[in-house]
């Protein structure tokens, strides 16, 4: 039988304990050996080398060491001793991986940071003597001493408990302190959710008010929350981004791409009598113009970037694709309590009866509101203190609200002071109700009641009691808490007053309307997502009206939106659920397995979906979803482990800023791949051509090196500190399976291949038939001006990709490290073209005043002509 379903002297038997004296040392110690310690399995680490492999276990990475034997390869036949080309390409793999590995070190560290450092400590009843433990200690059998403000180290029976409250949220979402009653019982064939067994409490939960005892029935992995912890386990191994999936697939298509053209030229050379050794260096210098040797490495750099710059704006990256992951986010299924609303109960509205005036406290108090929340306010067993110079409020929520509400007017302190208290009835959980009795300043006594409406209206004999049953069902529609407040004068004290001579007679006050408020920046924030084609859905534990009121009131519950609770969702197939799931926008009362089951529908509808939680209940569903985002300030450990993102401010608009952030940083890859590719493929189109025309080989490999880290790597590097020109939140997100070359990418790098390709072969054929100062034509100088076009071409492309916009409207100051790379990638191509040293070491010749005249007319010309089709068709270039 189920522990919250045992009656209190079963629950004793079965544990075989003595609620006098609780365990003794022996017992303590075979509970611990038979029944396991209390606590979690720990997630093993993982180890340095693993995290290595990890990183270079990439399509790209393997391509690029293999460049890099072949390069060894290619040296080693050529016997020139020079192994910097293969060196090089080591190095940026190693540049990458060590960038990676950082990176999440760092996140890691952040984490630490937000950790609670300090063990929990418990109460427990062990030979006759209350000891504090470490929560780590409880065994099962343990006699937990609980009180308010203590937390539950593990899951136990209430053997009694008197007016005992505690706050579950983290483990069942429900917002409100849960009343504890250690006599209730259960059918056996009812359906009892965790947040209903009011028998039990339960690891990772507090309490807030009364006091109890109860047995431990389940420790560490065997708890609710271990059940939970151990869901994710099922969900450990982690999904490719959509940007990983694309580039894996450019991976293997440039292999493809590189094994196609080594044929192609091999069988080229062997049909032209070429010597076998230059036809399988020609063949390597087409491996190597086909690999771009710096994609990765500035793709990692712009994600690093991301991850700081999203730091800034609250929110801490653990896991570095998550960033693009975000940008490509079209669903955000958020938690409500304190992701979406404040997690602070507020007094949103009262109604005073006398004058029948309802007043909205947004819009100030005025006096006979002031009359309603004065007196609700004395009536309460709320402490005020000041911390720092900050104002701490401790007490049951709902109470604090009251006194927070009234405060700015006058505190408490001196409110009692003018109505000092003389008796109080506490709340009972059974009878709803609190009683406080205070002397009036003009004489005699006032008895205060406040409780719920439906367990004071009988007892009210004086007031509106229709108009108040009518402002209490108002009040329900719009998901308030509602609490009534009565009271009793009379002049003399008796000798002996009780409960019911307070409660007799009463007289309405008002009504208060209760809720915890949506954040200010909760609706503004979804309406932005919405406008840039994010849908925001609601999963919460809360009850489905208070989730609906909420959700309708930020823009989430839309007209035609639905909504549907736990357990209607229990009756739905998969195959029900996905054919539905879009209709759903708020989700109610739901189970971790719940969560999962409906981020799991929306990924089956190809959606790339971020989930938000702060609680141990939302662990499972957090490590499912795409992106999986916790809360900083409120969240548990659990929920801060499963996520790929921690918000420091817990706040909803974060996540916005953040998504804008991932789409700008997916922006600035496509413009990088756009960058690297438009040289790359332009390279393999000039080999390939020449080989055709029957020109031999133009490039060396060290020429295609040379361009592709330093002409198109330096301003490459740069690109991922390129602002955002435009405003990416006026876009709908990239769908997850959209090819890399999508939305124009591809035409663009194939015009730009294409204009690159003309203009060298057009200076190979000058070198090689047009004498200029001088200087014969030859296929040297051919194949010195083909390299230096196709390094100037590619630096000044970096300024072609920025924008569909003319490359004049935008300023230095936008991104000036990548002017200043553009510069210095311009002066080392000059440098080796100019000085005999480096010529020599890279197998160019001088070249004629003529030459250079050529060379700078051709390097402008895509440029020129990229910008006259920009002014006729700048969406051509969109990005």
């Amino acid at each position: 039988m189920e522990a919250f379903r045992r009656g209190v002297k079963e629950t004793i038997a079965s544990h075989h304990v003595d609620m006098g004296k609780g365990l003794d040392a022996e017992q303590v110690s075979k509970n611990r050996e038979e029944y396991g310690a209390n606590v979690f399995v720990a997630e093993k680490k993982v180890s340095l080398l693993k995290k290595i492999l990890i990183s270079l276990n990439d399509v790209a990475t393997i391509i690029l060491l293999i460049a890099a034997v072949i390069s060894f390869v290619a040296t080693y036949l050529e016997d020139t001793g020079n192994y910097f080309e293969s060196l090089l390409i080591i190095g940026i793999v190693v540049i990458n991986s060590v960038l990676s590995i950082v990176q999440e070190g760092k996140a890691e560290d952040s984490l630490a940071a937000l950790q609670n450092l300090n063990r929990t400590q418990v109460k427990v009843l062990r030979d006759g003597q209350i000891e504090q433990i470490d929560a780590d200690d409880v065994v099962l059998g343990d006699v937990l001493v609980v009180e308010n403000g203590s937390a539950i180290a593990a899951d136990a029976r209430l053997i009694e408990a008197i007016e005992l409250q505690a706050e579950e949220s983290a483990l069942t979402g429900e917002s409100l302190p849960v009343e504890k009653n250690a006599d209730a019982t259960f059918k056996p064939d009812d359906e009892v959710g965790l947040g209903e067994r009011i028998t039990m409490v339960y690891r990772g939960t507090t309490i807030v008010n009364g006091h109890g005892r109860a047995i431990v029935t389940a420790v560490g992995m065997q708890t609710e929350m271990g059940k939970i912890a151990s869901l994710l386990s099922n969900e450990s191994k982690i999904p490719l981004t959509p940007l990983q999936r694309r580039l894996v697939q450019l991976g293997k298509n440039i292999s493809w791409v590189a094994i196609g053209a080594a044929v192609v030229v091999l069988g080229l050379g062997i049909y032209q009598g070429m010597d076998l050794k230059h036809i399988f260096l020609t063949a390597i210098s087409l491996a190597v113009a086909v690999v771009p040797e710096t994609l990765a490495v500035i793709v990692t750099m712009t994600l690093a970037l991301g991850v700081q710059r999203i730091a800034q704006k609250h929110a801490i990256i653990r896991r570095l694709p998550a960033v693009e992951t975000l940008g490509t986010t079209n669903v955000i299924a958020s938690d409500k309590t304190g992701t979406l609303t404040q997690n602070k109960m507020t007094v949103r509205k009262v109604w005073q009866d006398e004058q029948d005036h309802l007043t909205n406290i947004a819009d100030g108090l005025d006096d006979a509101t002031k009359e309603v929340l004065s007196l609700a306010a004395i009536s309460t067993n709320v402490s005020v203190k000041t911390v720092e110079g900050q104002t701490v409020y401790d007490g049951l929520p709902t109470e604090v609200a009251l006194v927070r509400a009234i405060d700015k007017e006058a505190t408490r302190e001196e409110l009692l002071e003018k109505y000092p208290l003389v008796e109080q009835i506490p709340f009972n959980s059974t009878k709803k109700r609190m009683t406080t009795v205070h002397k009036q300043p003009e004489g005699g006594y006032i008895a205060i009641t406040k409780g719920a409406f439906d367990v004071l209206l009988p007892m009210i004999k004086h007031g509106n009691r229709d108009k108040a049953e009518s402002v209490n069902k108002t009040f329900g529609g719009q998901a308030l808490r509602v609490l009534t407040i009565a009271k009793r004068t009379f002049d003399v004290m008796p000798e002996a007053p009780t409960q019911e001579f307070y409660e007799q007679d009463l007289t309405l006050v008002g009504l208060v309307g209760i809720i915890d408020p949506p954040r200010p920046e909760s609706a503004p924030a979804v309406e932005k997502a919405r406008l840039a084609g994010v849908r925001t859905i609601m999963i919460t534990g809360d009850h489905v009206e208070t989730a609906s009121a909420i959700a309708r009131e930020i823009g989430i519950l839309r007209n035609r939106d639905k909504t549907i609770t736990g357990s209607e969702l229990a009756k739905l197939s998969d195959k029900e659920l996905d054919g539905n799931v879009q209709k759903y926008s708020v989700y109610a009362r739901v189970t971790p397995t719940d969560k999962i089951r409906i981020i799991k529908s929306w990924q089956r509808q190809d959606a790339t979906i971020a989930m938000t939680g702060d609680g141990v209940n939302d662990a499972p569903a957090l490590k499912a979803a795409d992106v999986g985002i916790s809360m900083g300030e409120t969240g548990t450990d659990v929920a801060r482990e499963a996520s790929d993102i921690i918000l420091t401010d817990d706040n909803f608009a974060t996540i916005i800023n953040a998504i804008s952030e991932g789409r700008g940083v997916y922006v600035k890859v496509r413009k990088t791949i756009n960058f690297l590719l438009s040289a790359n493929i332009s390279e393999l189109l000039v080999i390939l051509i020449a080989m055709l025309l029957g020109w031999g080989s133009p490039l060396l490999p060290v020429h295609l090196l040379f361009i592709n880290l330093v002409s198109d790597g330096l301003p490459g590097f740069a690109l991922s500190r390129e602002p955002m020109l435009t405003n990416v939140m006026n876009e709908p997100p990239m769908p997850k399976n959209t090819k890399l070359f999508a939305q124009g990418l591809g035409r663009q790098i194939g015009l730009n291949a294409a204009l690159f390709a003309i203009v060298t072969l057009a200076a190979i054929w000058v070198g090689q038939n047009v004498a200029f100062g001088g200087l014969q034509a030859n296929e040297q100088i051919g194949q010195t001006m083909a390299f230096t076009i196709l390094s100037l071409t590619s630096i000044f492309h970096v300024f072609n990709i920025r924008s569909e916009k003319t490359l004049f409207a935008i300023s230095y100051r936008a991104n000036p490290s990548l002017v200043n790379m553009a510069i210095l990638a311009t002066v080392i191509t000059l440098v080796i073209t100019l000085i005999p040293f480096t010529q020599t070491l890279f197998g160019l010749t001088a070249l004629s005043l003529g030459h250079w005249i050529v060379i700078i007319v051709l390097s402008l010309a895509p440029t020129i002509v990229i910008e006259l089709l920009k002014y006729v068709r700048p969406t051509l270039f969109k990005v």
